[in-house]
């Protein structure tokens, strides 16, 4: 069985692109090499981002880390997946053209609020990037095409994104 090379890209790489990399590391159960990385890397991982990995998924993320999408420069990448809008203007071109899908998703780091509410939006991010994985998960590999992956992207909208069906 093939491991597939997968970068999940965001800005800061402190929440969404981290959820995203440890939830289809899980749930790919070794079928895919996931990392993250952030066009301009806020250098430290949201603290809520590792509460919701760990009480919501039973996930330790204590060490992640944020880090430059630099890093992976030049490495041979299956799938790259921006989780924020900025990642996906600013994606660089990235050798052996792997497939590139967008999965746009809110910054839950930018919510103003209790630490409650701030809580509960980090969770639906992450319950929104999660079903976007067992989707993907759900594929065979022979099905994994670009279109069928960046389709993905556009399933499991939250409530005030664009395009979500009420």
């Amino acid at each position: 069985m093939k491991t597939h090379q997968v970068l999940i890209l965001c800005t800061g790489n402190s929440a969404r692109s981290i959820f995203g990399e440890y939830l289809l590391r899980a749930k790919g159960k070794g079928r895919f090499a996931v990392r993250s990385a952030g066009a301009h890397p806020t250098g430290r991982v949201h603290p809520l981002a590792v509460r919701v990995l760990r009480e919501r998924y039973d996930l330790d993320a204590s060490d992640a880390r944020s880090k430059s999408w630099d890093e992976f420069k030049g490495e041979k990448i299956d799938f790259v997946i921006t989780v924020c809008d900025s990642a996906r203007e600013a994606c660089p071109i990235w050798p052996g053209q792997p497939v590139v899908a967008h999965w746009g998703s809110p910054d839950p780091a930018a919510v103003k609020g209790t630490e409650e509410e701030q809580y509960r939006f980090f969770v639906n991010v992450a319950s929104q990037i999660a079903r976007r994985v067992e989707l993907f998960c759900a594929f065979p590999d022979d099905k994994l095409t670009p279109l069928a992956v960046q389709d993905i992207g556009r399933q499991f909208r939250m409530e005030g994104e664009a395009g979500f069906a009420r």
